[in-house]
Parts: structure tokens; sequence; C-alpha cells
């Protein structure tokens, strides 16, 4: 039990760990919320707290969010159209990703600055303009995670018998963990879709429950992988 809550703590102290416990428990509480609402036809008192819960712990993340362009620029730069070693179709999804990742942050900043009334503006156009920048990343990020997976099968079967045991272990190792990103990316990029204007493909047609349910298992992967690393696995 101090072993867990040891863990807990070190997480706690750092920004992108506690961003990610702020995450799990607001897409939990935006679950449980939108489970309850809908047993009840509406009615459950607990549930719409619980909505408000966790709207109000999306909001904190927005605003600690906007601290985060400088680290984002700083990644961008450092890692420019990518390294030689790596394959160009990589390098090429991972600059677009980058990309877009970069235009997100003051889109979402203004839009968020429209809607605290810091400035004149509509803030409905920067939020979908947001999530849309939001939505092309993690579309990057699956295909980029199934190449990966098809690139590392394909070495496994071309090197089966030829690797050491623990080699082969490092391998599979890798592609649980790209099927875990794309599990992660793919549930985010259905919210986003949700969040899109009415009329794009399902946007605005899902429940909250399952809103909850797609970020909660988004989340829970996130954490999963920063403890691993934590614990010296591989991410």
């Amino acid at each position: 039990m101090a072993g867990h809550a040891e863990r807990l703590v070190a997480v706690l102290e750092s920004y992108r760990g506690r961003d990610k416990v702020i995450r799990t428990l607001c897409y939990g509480c935006q679950l449980v919320g939108g489970s309850m609402l809908q047993k009840s036809s509406g009615r459950s008192e607990v549930g719409r707290r619980l909505l408000l819960f966790s709207a109000q712990l999306s909001h904190c993340r927005t605003v600690l969010r906007l601290f985060d362009d400088l680290a984002m620029y700083l990644y961008t730069r450092d890692y420019g159209l990518g390294t030689k070693g790596e394959a160009a179709p990589l390098r090429c999804l991972s600059v677009v990703g980058n990309l877009a990742d970069q235009l997100y942050y003051p889109c979402e900043h203004i839009a968020w600055a429209a809607d605290a009334k810091l400035i004149a503006t509509r803030s409905e156009r920067w939020w979908a303009a947001s999530t849309a920048l939001w939505g092309a990343s993690l579309l990057v990020a699956v295909l980029r995670s199934t190449s990966v997976i098809l690139h590392l099968i394909r070495k496994r079967k071309k090197q089966e018998g030829r690797l050491e045991e623990s080699r082969m272990s490092s391998l599979e190792r890798l592609v649980q963990e790209e099927i875990l990103n794309v599990l992660s990316s793919a549930a985010d990029l259905a919210n986003a879709i949700h969040w899109m204007p009415p009329g794009f493909l399902w946007g605005g047609q899902f429940p909250d429950w399952l809103v909850g349910l797609l970020g909660t298992i988004s989340s829970l992967i996130g954490l999963h992988q920063m403890c691993n690393k934590g614990s010296g696995g591989n991410v």
C-alpha cells in the first residue's frame, strides 16, 4: 500500500503526471455522471454534480495548457525533420503531427480568452479549429503507430529464429505498446470528432457516458504507460 502511495505522489509531483491524473478523474466523473443521468432519465442530482465537477476539471486543464507552448516549440524545433535513421514516411507523419500540435495551442488559448471575455471575438470558430487540429494530430498518431506495428511485425517474421529470445521479447513489448498507442489515440479521435460542429460525421451525437468511457480508456492507457516508464519499462 505504501509503495502505491509513493508512486502516486511521484506522479502527482510532475506536471505531466498531475495532468494525466486530472484527465482520468475528469473523464471518470463524466462516465459515472453520464451513466447515472441516463439511467434516471436526467433526474440524478449526483450525476449532475459529477458532470459539473468534470467540466471544472476540464477547464483546469485548459488553463494549465496556457503554459505548454514553449515546451511544444522546443520539442518541435529539436525534432526538426527527424533523424536519418528513421523511415521517411514516419518522419513525415511526425512533422505533420508536431505542426498540428504546435498550432493547436494558440487556437485553444484564443478560444479560452474569448470565453473569459479577455478578447472581443467569437470563441466557437477557435474551439472548432483547435479541435480539428487535435483530431488531425490524433489521426497522424494512429497512422504512425500502425506503420510502426506493421514494420515491427515484418521485422520479427523476417528475423525469427535468428534473434535472441530477449530481443524477440523486446520486439513483442514494442508491438504491444504501439497497439496501446493506437487504442488511446483512436478513443480520443472519436471524442474529437464528437466535439466538431454538428453535421461533421458524428459531431455532437455522443452521450456524456460514452465521451467519458472513451476518455477514461485513453487516460488509463496514458497512466499505465507513464507508470511503466517510471519503473523502467518501455513506452
